[in-house]
């Protein structure tokens, strides 16, 4: 008998809690204020949200443009929001039932402002383009609803009282500073909407839509002269780590590193920046490892920390604490290998909606979701159509938990969607680089934005394009140009197929490799494997979707729905799905899957877990099944 069961909340070590506190857990400094919490908000009438044009809904950032943004009229904030939380879920605290595409933000906060230094104000997300404003003047606008962004907003800030440092119990030495944040998101189809539905109401697998601040908002002290950006690339195999980082201006300055695993010295350095910029490798190799670098697994999750500091004339101007994970990730002769180790993807289809925050989730929901999903037998998660929060992304790296980046897509393909996604592109890429769970990329899924590439070498040609800028842009991942069926470039072939007969799914690909490439194996969709022309392609074959066993353990509800016909039972259910994984198991020449879902969302009802993330069954049970075979490792006493 299988009932809903209660899901245990994990115990996260100090030092993982303690880089939580922080929003992005990769680059930590010192002195900052969080804006996550009770803002003001407004949502204008109707009436007054017509004129304002979906394709062009933020201000430049020329001086005339700017000049003239800051006698924009500020609305009458009438209500309070909690941020991060889009209006359209109940943790916001806004009770609004209807669509409204613009609104407002404002909040006061203390900063003790300090001479010789710089203030970077963060938004992690904002859906989907939004003007700021610091003390009535316009900082800045972005459009993109699913990549960070930071204003230096030094220039606009109040004067403190006094020069205090972390003057958090001495109101007198902050001063009062108040932003104001504008968001416009018509959630055209041309935007990369993710899960999103573009219609008045949820759909098939599309839900309800966020809009406006859905990540965490703070800001933060650096110095005069500060790191910008920082990419580090393991070499594990080489012992090296490569590191390639910017700093703010052209001054001429020392960047130093100090590399330490768990609290023990490691190595240590310093390199010039020229023109800005230092690209260098750091020697990695360690003897108190066995195998000379403490590698990154999901069995082993080895982190190193990493302190960067920049030094202009023998003064330090900027600190930032940091982590990396030494591993390498690579495919060959039909195989996935992780550090020279074959390797078997047990993933789960991750859409990360949370109970009452819809795609904002807590740190707390991450590592209870991770713990149960590790428990069920899974080695990573397929974050789909969503750019995770960084603490997300810094639990998979320090609990041990694989997870591909998935860009959201958008639905309607032209020079818009075009321009959309390529804006948000880099961000898109310089957000997951350095999280060692990171091993893939999907640029594109089921064809979604590009319905008609089979036939378009257009549209071809822009997945390709896609593709080929994220190995440009991190040759250390893999890249997957449109996963599902359709497939154009890729370093692996992905197929979605939610045959719900294993019988049926065991005869049409066991055994049948070129001719599932070159077919169109799934009797769910009918799409061909791959776009014409593409179907040689030496890369690995995975099953990146199956499953969808619906299964609602109260009761069916009317506008609930899932894959396949609907079963009375948990029993019924597992052996289903024991039957679909054994059939996925034992295509001989797949070497991985991904089980749908984590959990339900909203109308949807395929998960492992329901709506509140208590698993529908034990774990164990669950890891019965996804552990029956290809596992790997030493058994020692």
């Amino acid at each position: 008998m299988t009932t809903t069961q209660a899901a245990a909340a994990p115990t996260i070590p100090p030092e993982i809690a303690e880089r939580l506190k922080y929003p992005n857990p990769q680059c930590v400094r010192t002195n900052w204020v969080n804006l996550d919490g009770q803002w003001d908000f407004h949502i204008p009438p109707a009436s007054a949200t017509l004129p304002e044009h979906p394709g062009n809904n933020a201000l430049d950032t020329d001086p005339a443009t700017l000049a003239a943004a800051d006698s924009v009229e500020f609305p009458e904030f009438d209500r309070t929001i909690t941020v991060p939380y889009s209006y359209t879920f109940p943790k916001s605290g806004v009770s609004e039932d209807a669509y409204h595409p613009v609104v407002w933000y404002r909040r006061s906060f203390g900063l003790a402002v300090r001479p010789g230094k710089r203030y970077l104000l963060h938004f992690e997300a904002v859906d989907y383009a939004c003007d700021v404003w610091i003390n009535g003047h316009h900082v800045g606008s972005h459009r993109g609803g699913m990549t960070p962004f930071a204003f230096d907003v030094t220039p606009y800030l109040t004067a403190s009282a006094s020069g205090a440092v972390n003057a958090s119990d001495d109101s007198s030495a902050k001063s009062s500073n108040e932003i104001v944040v504008k968001v416009v998101d018509f959630n055209r189809p041309d935007q990369p909407l993710g899960k999103q539905s573009w219609k008045d109401t949820n759909f098939a697998c599309w839900y309800t839509r966020t809009i406006g601040i859905w990540q965490s908002v703070w800001i933060e002290e650096a110095g005069e002269t500060y790191l910008e950006s920082f990419t580090m690339t393991p070499h594990a195999s080489d012992y090296r780590l490569s590191v390639d980082a910017a700093i703010n201006n052209l001054k001429p300055a020392q960047l130093r590193y100090t590399v330490t695993f768990h609290g023990q010295p490691v190595t240590s350095g310093s390199v010039m920046c020229t023109g800005g910029r230092a690209r260098f490798d750091i020697p990695m190799m360690d003897l108190s490892s066995p195998t000379g670098v403490w590698m990154w697994s999901p069995d082993m999750p080895f982190l190193y920390d990493v302190t960067f500091d920049v030094v202009v004339d023998g003064e330090t101007t900027d600190s930032v604490s940091s982590y990396f994970g030494m591993r390498d990730i690579s495919v060959d002769n039909g195989l996935v290998f992780l550090n020279d180790q074959k390797t078997y993807l047990k993933l789960v289809l991750n859409q990360g909606y949370y109970p009452d925050g819809g795609m904002t989730g807590t740190p707390d929901e991450f590592a209870a979701d991770i713990a149960t999903l590790k428990a069920m037998g899974f080695n990573g998660n397929r974050i789909h159509q969503k750019i995770e929060d960084h603490r997300m992304l810094y639990l998979c790296d320090a609990l041990g938990f694989l997870a591909t980046a998935e860009f959201p897509s958008g639905y309607e393909f032209g020079p818009a969607l075009v321009d959309n996604i390529q804006r948000e592109l880099p961000a898109y890429f310089a957000k997951h680089v350095n999280h060692p769970s990171v091993f893939a990329y999907v640029l594109m899924n089921e064809s979604w934005g590009t319905m008609d590439i089979v036939h378009s070498k257009q549209q071809q040609d822009f997945v390709d394009s896609l593709y080929w800028q994220a190995r440009a842009y991190d040759p250390s991942r893999l890249a997957i140009g449109n996963d599902g069926f359709e497939q154009v470039k890729t370093d692996l072939c992905t197929i979605h197929d939610y045959n719900d007969n294993a019988a049926s799914l065991t005869a049409i690909y066991k055994g049948h490799e070129q001719d599932v490439k070159d077919g169109a194996p799934s009797p769910m969709s009918g799409r061909r494997s791959f776009c014409p022309g593409y179907s040689h392609q030496d890369v690995p074959f995975l099953m990146t979707e199956y499953g969808g066993v619906a299964y609602e353990p109260n009761g069916q509800r009317a506008d609930s729905w899932g894959y396949g016909p609907r079963m009375a039972s948990g029993d019924q259910v597992l052996a289903e799905i024991k039957a679909l994984t054994e059939a996925v198991m034992t295509i001989d020449y797949c070497v991985g899957f991904c089980y749908t879902q984590a959990t339900d969302v909203e109308q949807e009802v395929n998960g492992l877990m329901n709506h509140n993330h208590q698993p529908k069954f034990t774990p164990a049970q669950i890891h019965s099944i996804m552990d029956a075979s290809h596992s790997v490792g030493y058994v020692t006493d």
